[in-house]
């Protein structure tokens, strides 16, 4: 049993807000099955990783084109969420056969995403295969082992963390993404190479699409 929370569209601090408070019900009620819920960003919004350093943001470029900033519960680095479908998963440990080791927990969570795609011909596997490069601000342009790919490019990136014994973990489904606006952000170049999204993998593909795909979970 999965308890699915149907997608709806908040602010960046009503959506970490519910993840926050879920993972909280969730202990609080020892649930023994997992949440999984779908969310999108209005207006768009940028996360920053729990702990990581803000100065590279000019927040009055923020202001005047009225992206939100929030940080989330999460590690990693910042993202930019706009053109995005999000998903949270949230669980106790002891649900997952490998629960308790964060790699490994990673991966049987993503196979639900991997499952879910492979319905609509979209194969994607782990990624982690290249060098990751420390000076990207934006999280999209690291591929690591907690990442989902399509042929090499990063679709899925996601994050855990981590209380009392259960998982939160979520992550964002680039819909499609605005690389000018990303480089004016992040202040470096985005390489297409190195991430795609639904749109350049399959532009017959709505939106609705995708988050009818989990409707089932």
């Amino acid at each position: 049993m999965i308890k699915f929370i149907p997608y709806e569209v908040k602010t960046g601090q009503e959506n970490m807000q519910i993840d926050s408070d879920l993972l909280d019900y969730a202990i609080e009620n020892k649930l023994e099955y997992p949440i999984f819920r779908l969310y999108g960003w209005s207006p768009a919004c940028i996360s920053l990783g729990r702990n990581q350093n803000d100065s590279f943001i000019d927040k009055q470029f923020l202001k005047d084109t009225g992206i939100d900033l929030v940080r989330r519960l999460t590690g990693g680095r910042a993202l930019l969420h706009d053109n995005e479908i999000t998903y949270s998963f949230i669980c106790p440990q002891v649900y997952l056969k490998n629960g308790e080791n964060v790699t490994k927990s990673y991966i049987e969570i993503s196979q639900i995403l991997i499952n879910k795609f492979k319905k609509i011909g979209i194969q994607l596997d782990f990624g982690g295969k290249t060098k990751v490069n420390t000076k990207f601000d934006y999280c999209m342009l690291i591929s690591t082992g907690a990442d989902l790919c399509y042929e090499g490019k990063k679709l899925i990136g996601s994050a855990q963390c981590r209380k009392n014994g259960y998982i939160l973990q979520h992550g964002s489904i680039l819909y499609d993404y605005n690389r000018i606006l990303l480089e004016k952000i992040f202040h470096e170049e985005v390489d297409t190479n190195s991430i795609t999204s639904i749109r350049e993998i399959n532009p017959t593909l709505s939106k609705e699409d995708i988050i009818n795909l989990f409707s089932d979970s």
